[in-house]
């Protein structure tokens, strides 16, 4: 029987979920980088192999920790850079079949046509309204609902009534479509999020009701601005989040309303419902972008 966890947040590498035995989490639900896509990651990785390396690596261990049965959500999209179109989502896919899961289902997170983020794609056509100029606006995502396995149906289990999911909010919010309408969070000056990539709430609300039983433990391997953990603890599940860019760590702790500011290992003790634990594998992401793209000059130039 795997041991209980606290709440916890690891600045660190999720390739290595030291932290977590084999079979402690109940549901995965998170965000990967998306490639190197413009305004969030660019020049993040390499190149696309490298992106995929880290996807298998992640991989791996999602399919220790997960239990028995359990389920792992990766919300995603097809990326352009450099007016290439990367297949992330099948990739991903792919990959964590590959790596052992079954593939459940697919979800089209749609968003409203009035609030696409980055320019429209479709004024090319606009501007030249001629065959072979058309690009469309991309108002959708995928969610990615993977499966570790055969779940085993519990007949007599306390958390069933106290997990028991609002019908009247199924029906009213349509989650049984294999389409969500849901309006996207953007990074806008006020907002905690600010310059990150964070998806709605509605989003992890859904598929933590809908594949967790309340005590269980959800977690984000990409926490960012640690989204996923709020909405965990709101519905009185255990989290634990995963994120390498230390910048992201005063976001965090405004979101989930952690006030100390004293960081502790794991055997220590404090008052915050959260550990915090910060490893020699974080990173200032932009700081060590930077550095990576003077080093990756230097050696072109010799």
């Amino acid at each position: 029987m795997p041991q209980e966890l606290k709440n916890l947040i690891v600045f660190g590498d999720c390739r290595n979920m030291k932290e977590l035995p084999d079979g402690s989490v109940h549901l995965v639900v998170t965000s990967p980088p998306y490639f190197n896509a413009p305004f969030d990651y660019p020049d993040l990785f390499k190149d696309y192999d490298e992106f995929l390396e880290l996807m298998r690596d992640v991989a791996k261990e999602i399919y220790r920790v997960l239990a028995q049965g359990r389920i792992a959500c990766f919300v995603t999209q097809d990326v352009r850079v450099k007016g290439k179109l990367y297949p992330v989502p099948a990739d991903i896919l792919r990959i964590m079949m590959e790596e052992g899961f079954n593939y459940r289902d697919r979800i089209i997170w749609r968003k409203p046509e009035g609030y696409i983020r980055i320019s429209r794609r479709s004024g090319v056509q606009i501007q030249h309204p001629y065959p072979m100029y058309f690009y469309p606006d991309n108002i959708y995502e995928e969610i990615l609902i993977l499966q570790k396995g055969k779940y085993k149906y519990p007949r007599n289990k306390p958390e069933l009534q106290s997990s028991q999911i609002d019908m009247q909010e199924f029906n009213r919010e349509k989650w049984y479509l294999s389409v969500w309408d849901i309006t996207n969070v953007l990074p806008l000056k006020g907002r905690i999020e600010e310059g990150i990539a964070a998806f709605p709430e509605e989003i992890p609300y859904r598929l933590i009701k809908l594949f967790s039983y309340v005590g269980e433990t959800v977690l984000d391997p990409f926490m960012g601005s640690a989204t996923t953990l709020k909405v965990a603890i709101e519905l009185q599940r255990k989290a634990v989040g995963y994120e390498i860019d230390l910048e992201h760590l005063d976001v965090v702790k405004r979101k989930l309303g952690i006030g100390q500011t004293r960081l502790f290992n794991s055997d220590s003790s404090n008052s915050s419902p959260f550990e915090i634990i910060i490893r020699n594998d974080a990173k200032h992401l932009r700081t060590w972008l930077q550095e990576k793209v003077k080093r990756q000059r230097s050696v072109a130039q010799k």
